[in-house]
């Protein structure tokens, strides 16, 4: 294998060891006014909050410059820094709606909805964007599962489960000993089972692979997870194009169902170039809308 594309492993992911910011208080705050004020006047609000996490998520704020310079191929001015943030609390705010099914609130266009028939289907997300507008397609009439770390941003979590508790159900947790099972149950019912697959949770495999003109880890873990499901694998954004617009964007990743009994070499490196498909496409998504991309962490080597 070339440089860029080595399997390493990787000890130590930033993120996962930063606290969540905002108090559990104030979201259920946020929650609670906007669905009894309605979008506008929470937007407002969100305006407020946005500022404020502006003027003092110092680390935060200096990573997401540099995610928007690269990104943008240029350095940002301070408004583009801001409009980032304020885009990601517009895509948080707007989960309220979505797991409501208020999809009448949005304007939202959808490409590559000709890529999904019957079958079930592994949809790779990133912190691009917002992955619940997945849930205002047509597609959504099927089950869609999140298979995700428990411990992920657990307080808004927790506050959406509070709106709509039937959510939870679709929910699979991973790292425990009935996850593949779940998962296995879920594509072979035809459900859509979303993944987050461009963060590293620390202790595992990852590919360096370019990535906004530099060498990124991306962990190989989701893409493991696909192949021995032997599904089907497509790309996900639900782009936010500002006020109560979305794109939402699938695109062929690849397809495990014929994996067969390959050699070990062989299933690796298919699972090596689909991830380095992942980032691609990721980048090129990020180019495509760079207030979308919502990395808050340190992420480059």
């Amino acid at each position: 294998m070339s440089a860029a594309s080595s399997s390493r492993r990787r000890t130590s992911a930033d993120w996962t060891r930063r606290p969540e910011r905002g108090s559990a208080f104030l979201i259920r705050f946020i929650v609670w006014f906007a669905r009894r004020a309605g979008r506008g006047p929470a937007r407002v609000l969100l305006r407020i909050a946005a500022a404020y996490v502006f003027a003092t998520g110092g680390a935060a704020r200096r990573a997401s410059r540099e995610s928007l310079r690269r990104a943008l191929g240029r350095e940002p001015t301070l408004a583009e820094r801001f409009g980032l943030l304020f885009a990601f609390a517009s895509t948080v705010l707007d989960r309220v709606y979505f797991v409501e099914g208020r999809f009448d609130l949005f304007d939202i266009a959808i490409h590559g909805a000709e890529l999904f028939d019957e079958r079930g289907a592994v949809l790779m997300g990133g912190h691009l964007g917002s992955f619940e507008a997945l849930h205002a397609c047509g597609h959504a009439r099927r089950t869609i599962a999140m298979a995700m770390y428990e411990d992920n941003a657990h307080k808004v979590q927790s506050a959406l489960a509070a709106i709509a508790p039937e959510m939870q159900k679709d929910i699979v947790p991973l790292g425990r000993i009935d996850s593949m099972l779940r998962l296995e149950e879920r594509l072979a019912s035809g459900a859509l089972v979303g993944v987050l697959a461009d963060r590293t949770l620390g202790e595992e495999a990852v590919l360096d692979l370019p990535f906004l003109g530099a060498l990124a880890p991306f962990p190989t873990g989701p893409m493991r997870m696909a192949a021995a499901l032997r599904a089907r694998v497509l790309f996900m954004a639900g782009l936010y194009r500002g006020g109560n617009r979305y794109e939402i964007r699938f695109e062929p990743l690849a397809d495990f169902t014929a994996l067969g009994d390959v050699s070990r070499a062989e299933r690796e490196s298919r699972v090596n170039e689909a991830v380095a498909r992942y980032a691609a496409c990721l980048e090129r998504h990020c180019r495509l809308a760079p207030d979308n991309f919502f990395n808050f962490h340190r992420f480059w080597r």
